[in-house]
């Protein structure tokens, strides 16, 4: 079993900041990539960031320049910061890790249950 659970979020105002927390439990052999997704009403869901093991990070093109993703491998934690919020920045964010588990050995994608943050003008 390996569980996902995130913390943060919330209501933000425009220009203000974001951060978000995840960390990884369970039967966990190795984690591979990590990061954060969200789905905003009547949209798919989308990446907004993702860091690997190694620490290469990749971003979408509507966070970068003003968000910050990173890990902490002993703790199975990751973590995202935001500046400059806007209010298409509102969604659930979910964080996602890809996680070889120690049954198997095999990966498998995980998510968390979601976080709401809202982002008023």
């Amino acid at each position: 079993q390996v569980q996902l659970v995130e913390s943060g979020g919330g209501l933000v105002q425009a220009g203000g900041s974001l951060r978000l927390s995840c960390t990884a439990s369970g039967s966990i052999f190795r984690i591979d990539a990590m990061g954060w997704y969200r789905q905003a009403p009547g949209k798919q869901r989308e990446l907004v960031a993702v860091i690997a093991a190694g620490g290469s990070v990749n971003y979408a093109d509507s966070v970068k320049g003003r968000s910050a993703i990173s890990r902490d491998n002993a703790k199975n934690t990751v973590l995202l910061l935001m500046n400059s919020l806007k209010p298409e920045d509102t969604a659930v964010y979910y964080c996602y890790a890809e996680i070889v588990v120690v049954t198997t050995r095999f990966a498998y994608d995980y998510w968390g249950q979601g976080i709401q943050v809202t982002v008023s003008s």
